[in-house]
């Protein structure tokens, strides 16, 4: 057995996995902690989680996996690949799966988390590897659409000027009383109104590429304060992200000219948000293609960064696998 290791420690998950040359091994993750009524953790907090949970989650994995057939290993160091990226919650991952690598005697690789997510999305949808694609990063801390070359190398087209979409939503969701994180709470009573079109219209803030939801989650707000109906708030939040993105992929497109796009990030990961960006998408646009990962890889998962260590380690990547 050839065994790859990923770690991942971002803002709310911890998470290790290790996949062979067939596929997925192992995938071990624990959301991190936070109070009711709170909308997220500082950095330390998070950091200190983070060990206490690598504590359980990395024996548990290395119990799982003979220790001899592990060949390298690899980690989340920043959130974006930009050397000028940094967060503190990443030290905790990068701690662990140094000493690991050590232990081991094997090679350890390193990566941002955004290039874990996108090789994540990237398992079932192998066909776009080896030509230019789109890709948007759409979760609680990342708001981007960026073109990927054909060596999976990220140009960074648009993004945010201020709250990140998982930001807007959780938000919102805590404001009605969920707990955070609220997506998937948010979708449940979103869903109760699917059919309906008497919902609040929120506005879809795009310039020049770059979108905006500041403004939009106090317009919410303001809403829930008035006594909106929390049902069709909740859709109207969703609609308001479909038509978001639809102008941010139109923008990266008529940018590039590249068709095919591939979204990862826990956000992307909703049913309803893909149904209601799809049916945009091919009314505005002919010839385009959307890619979705796998759901259950969508939200904050090493499996990506296992599949990278596999990659770099010259292994070839299998359909399917």
């Amino acid at each position: 057995m050839n065994a790859y290791i990923g770690v991942d420690t971002s803002c709310y998950t911890t998470s290790v996995a290790c996949v062979d040359e067939t596929g997925i091994v192992s995938d071990l993750r624990k959301v991190l902690s936070v109070k009711q009524g709170e909308r997220g953790l500082r950095q330390s907090d998070g950091l200190f989680q983070h060990i206490r949970n690598l504590e359980t989650l990395m024996p548990q994995l290395l119990h799982s996996i003979p220790a001899k057939g592990v060949r390298a290993v690899c980690v989340s160091v920043r959130p974006r690949p930009d050397e000028s990226s940094y967060m503190p919650v990443f030290l905790a991952g990068k701690m662990c799966a140094a000493t690991v690598a050590a232990a081991l005697d094997v090679p350890l690789f390193t990566a941002s988390h955004q290039e874990g997510h996108l090789r994540a999305a990237l398992h079932g949808n192998e066909e776009l590897i080896g030509q230019p694609f789109l890709g948007m990063h759409i979760s609680g801390g990342t708001t981007e659409a960026f073109l990927v070359d054909q060596s999976l190398g990220i140009s960074l087209l648009s993004g945010t000027e201020d709250l990140h979409a998982g930001q807007f939503v959780d938000r919102v969701g805590v404001a009605m009383g969920m707990h955070f994180p609220c997506g998937k709470q948010m979708e449940v009573l979103a869903s109760e109104v699917h059919a309906k079109r008497s919902f609040p219209k929120l506005p879809a803030i795009v310039h020049g590429g770059m979108c905006s939801f500041s403004g939009v989650e106090t317009q919410a707000q303001t809403l829930i304060k008035g006594g909106a109906d929390y049902a069709e708030l909740a859709y109207a939040v969703y609609d308001c992200m479909a038509r978001t993105f639809q102008k941010m992929l139109l923008y990266a497109m008529e940018k590039t000219g590249v068709t095919r796009a591939l979204l990862a990030g826990g956000v992307a990961s909703s049913p309803l948000l893909r149904a209601m960006l799809r049916e945009r998408m091919e009314k505005r646009a002919k010839g385009v293609a959307l890619f979705f990962g796998e759901s259950a890889l969508s939200s904050d998962n090493a499996v990506g960064n296992a599949l990278i260590c596999r990659d770099l380690a010259g292994l070839p990547k299998k359909v399917g696998t």
